[in-house]
């Protein structure tokens, strides 16, 4: 297994660099397999999200099957697989950021009754609370 970073994912993604993105596809098509995947932290998909949205201009409705074929991909394997998909989920139908979505995740596996954000977008979701004076009691 070898570990794959963001923007090697981005230029096998996008082809907008033609000789990264010849590199890309190389070690896409001609090393990973089943039997020898590339790894993705959880990192690598909150920062895929935010360049397709902020570099690229991609709304919502393009990153999400974006980041559900890199969730089917059979030559990568993703940490925490499941949490991701749960993350994707929640992103696909509200309003937070995937990275928002993905930490409301994570704390409510940890066992955390929600997650405090100062982020009104985040705390529309299901898992923030928005911290207020009057919501820390």
């Amino acid at each position: 297994m070898v570990g794959i970073d963001t923007n090697v994912l981005v230029r096998q993604i996008l082809q907008d660099n033609e000789e990264q993105a010849a590199l890309a596809r190389a070690l896409f098509e001609g090393r990973l397999d089943v039997d020898n995947p590339g790894h993705l932290p959880l990192v690598v998909l909150c920062e895929l999200t935010w360049v397709l949205g902020t570099a690229y201009g991609y709304s919502r409705q393009q990153i999400v099957p974006v980041l559900r074929q890199v969730l089917v991909t059979d030559c990568l394997v993703v940490e925490r697989h499941a949490l991701a998909w749960a993350a994707l989920n929640d992103y696909a139908a509200g309003n937070a950021d995937y990275a928002d979505c993905l930490i409301a995740r994570i704390n409510r596996e940890e066992g955390a009754e929600f997650t405090f954000t100062f982020d009104r977008k985040a705390a529309k979701g299901e898992g923030f609370r928005l911290l207020t004076a009057e919501n820390l009691g």
